[in-house]
Order: C-alpha cells, then sequence, then structure tokens
C-alpha cells in the first residue's frame, strides 16, 4: 500500500531518531528520507517543527497498540477455549514477544530521548505501555481456567509481562538472549511458569486434556 507523505515523514523520522538520535537529526534529513527535497521545507506542509513529527510518532503508535489491543481481545473471545489453555498461553506470550520487537525503533527513542519530554512520556505510558499489562491482566481473567484462581492479577501480569519485554530488550542490547535461552525455550518456560498459577483442579482438568489431546 502506498504510503502518504505524511506517513513517510513519520516512518522515516522514527527510523532516524533511532539510528541518531533526535537531536542529531535535522529536518532536511527527515525530508530527504521522506522523499522530499531536502532543505525546501517541504516537511513544514504537514507539522509545524520537528518536535512536531516526534510527538505524532509518539500519538499514532500509542493509537495503533489502544487498536491492536481491541482486535486482539475480540480474537480471544472469538477463540475461547477451543485451544488447551497451554496452546493459548503460547500464543500470547509469542505476540507479546512480536508487539514489543514491533516497537523497538520507539524503545530506543523512548530511552534516549523521551526524558527531556515527559509530555510524550506520558502518552506512551498510558496509550502503549500501561495498556499492554492491562491487556494481559484483562486475558487472565478471561480464562476459565483461572476462574479460581485467587491472585493478584495486575501484579501478576507486571511480572509476566515485564518478562516479555525484558527478554527482547535484553536481546536488542546486549545481542544475545539473557541466560543464553533461545525464544522457544523462554516461550516454554513462560508458559510453564503461567501454568503453575491454575488452581489445583484447573491445574488437574488441564492435565487431562494434555493427556487426551497427545
Amino acid at each position: 500500500m502506498t504510503r502518504s507523505t505524511r506517513e513517510r515523514i513519520i516512518d522515516e523520522s522514527l527510523r532516524l531518531f533511532a539510528e541518531r538520535g533526535y537531536a542529531a537529526t535535522s529536518v532536511a534529513e527527515i525530508e530527504a528520507a521522506a522523499g522530499l527535497s531536502p532543505g525546501a521545507g517541504g516537511l513544514y506542509r504537514h507539522f509545524r517543527s520537528k518536535y512536531d513529527v516526534l510527538a505524532a510518532v509518539i500519538n499514532e503508535h500509542a493509537a495503533r497498540t489502544r487498536s491492536q489491543i481491541a482486535d486482539a481481545l475480540v480474537q480471544v473471545e472469538a477463540i475461547g477455549t477451543s485451544l488447551p489453555i497451554e496452546k493459548r498461553l503460547d500464543r500470547l506470550c509469542r505476540a507479546g514477544l512480536a508487539k514489543v520487537c514491533e516497537e523497538m525503533w520507539l524503545t530506543r527513542v523512548f530511552f534516549r530521548d523521551l526524558s527531556q519530554f515527559p509530555e510524550l512520556v506520558t502518552v506512551l505510558r498510558d496509550g502503549l505501555l500501561q495498556p499492554m499489562f492491562d491487556a494481559m491482566t484483562s486475558w487472565f481473567r478471561a480464562q476459565p481456567e483461572y476462574a479460581d484462581a485467587d491472585l493478584d492479577w495486575p501484579a501478576i501480569g507486571a511480572v509476566l509481562g515485564g518478562a516479555v519485554v525484558h527478554y527482547r530488550l535484553f536481546v536488542e542490547t546486549v545481542g544475545e538472549p539473557p541466560g543464553r535461552a533461545d525464544h522457544d525455550r523462554f516461550v516454554a518456560s513462560w508458559v510453564r511458569l503461567s501454568l503453575g498459577l491454575l488452581s489445583e483442579q484447573a491445574a488437574a482438568a488441564a492435565a487431562g486434556v494434555a493427556e487426551v489431546a497427545g
């Protein structure tokens, strides 16, 4: 699909901010990367300033995340309990890893530059970061296998969601996974830990389903 000029400016500015930093990226460089004549002022037909471009990046990624979460929750309802709980957990973990990976450029900008723009940190926190953790909490609460588990679900979501975020950030910054546990091993262990939250009755029922499926 052909991107509009505004979309090209947003996409290319995010890439440049991630690679070089906000302060080190000029408007002319953004224009050139977006296919405009560098230094001719084409960016200002769509944005008032470089800051407005950065704000648009943050706001649009937050809006996209809210839309993705809404779509994902609809899919969760559609799937229901048609898959064993282990499979559903596997999908949840992999979806979380994919989302964090998708936002890696934005993550670089966040850690490098956004401390000077607290108002944009607030947008990112309320529009992207907290909704991801809230969605995980909502997911667990919606699974019938966890209905009898008397747990602090927001805190559990922070622990399990934090593990997913940390895994991808570690790979991105260090160049290899924490504990050298590859992607599939991490997912399998994450699922196993999540299954440990089941009540004894739910765990027994899940084990019985697994035996039948096997």
